[in-house]
């Protein structure tokens, strides 16, 4: 029978060892391209900076570029972080995209910098720290913008009559209860907080009021996930984007490595730990196994919709894997 609920994906178009920033960008819009004729449903991108290792610093350029490649697949940012831009501009940029490519476009929000405390006062010019407690405003004030209603002078052009679907993001309970009580569809980054998930779903389950843009719950979970033809191959690819994460983590971001190097690399006995904890969330392997731990996250988040990431070091290695998760859902 398949899988019931709609596959989508979140890419980071991730730089690999041995390529460059247009490398990653220009196989970003290949994989749109074909993950869209293997009938996903939706293509985010993410916004990281100061990363060497991931290209997406630009949501808003990158999914112009995206959508104007791809005929079908919704297309959209997950997430842009919100506290980084002033609204008026996020409003700009995405009342012109949806003007550009109606009813394709997705504005996927976070309430992370996205990068380190440095970066994040670069993109903002401002030395305050980030407040929790400024999103609900910002968020107002953002959506704001997409409805004929001057505010203070300002009228956001195309913004006006544009206003793609708005979504939360979050991997704790804060933009869950947010989006319970907006009514707005949510977002779990499952693929790095994964012990917050199911708390977090019900928390927005619990939270959510109706609105005019969405009557029930939509709660959507991202997963990392590597399919491969055997178990064995998966766990071997699966190394590169765990070395990613430990150096990420260590203060050391760099390129993603080969998987020979990261089979290589001399682990100590607590960062072996830190590795076989990150691949414990993960769902990797051969289809079989793949299909088994897709049903089974499935089963537990009582999830509408999965989002996929998959970070390799060899973009045909990721096409391959999104290939055979394709085949799970005929």
């Amino acid at each position: 029978m398949g899988i019931g609920v709609p596959f989508s994906v979140l890419d980071l178009a991730t730089v690999p060892e041995g390529g460059s920033s247009g490398e990653a960008l220009r196989g970003t819009l290949e994989l749109a391209r074909f993950v869209e004729g293997l009938g996903f449903s939706r293509f985010w991108v993410a916004e990281h900076h100061n990363m060497p290792g991931v290209a997406s610093s630009a949501p808003a350029v990158l999914i112009a570029h995206i959508a104007s490649v791809t005929e079908r697949i919704r297309v959209g940012s997950g997430g842009v972080m919100l506290p980084n831009h002033a609204p008026l501009v996020v409003a700009e940029q995405f009342g012109m995209l949806e003007a550009l490519h109606p009813g394709r476009i997705d504005l996927g929000l976070g309430r992370a910098p996205g990068t380190d405390p440095h970066t994040a006062h670069a993109l903002r010019r401002s030395p305050a720290p980030l407040s929790a407690d400024d999103f609900p405003e910002q968020l107002s004030e953002l959506v704001g913008y997409f409805t004929p209603n001057e505010r203070a002078g300002i009228r956001a052009v195309p913004a006006e009559g544009n206003r793609p679907p708005v979504w939360l993001l979050g991997s704790s309970g804060y933009s869950a209860q947010l989006a319970g009580l907006l009514g707005l569809p949510f977002a779990f980054a499952h693929h790095f907080s994964a012990q917050n998930t199911l708390p977090a779903l019900r928390l927005y389950r619990e939270n959510f009021r109706p609105s005019a843009e969405l009557q029930q719950p939509y709660a959507m979970v991202a997963a990392a996930v590597l399919a491969a033809d055997t178990d064995e191959h998966a766990r071997f690819l699966a190394g590169s984007g765990a070395l990613s994460f430990l150096r990420l983590r260590s203060g050391r971001p760099g390129l993603v490595p080969t998987p020979e190097e990261a089979a290589a690399y001399p682990y100590s006995a607590l960062e072996k730990q830190f590795i076989e904890d990150r691949l414990a969330t993960q769902i990797i392997g051969a289809p079989e196994t793949v299909e088994r731990g897709i049903e089974k996250l499935l089963a537990e988040t009582e999830a509408d919709e999965l989002m996929i990431t998959t970070m390799v070091h060899d973009p045909e290695a990721r096409k391959h894997s999104y290939e055979l998760i394709a085949a799970l859902k005929d």
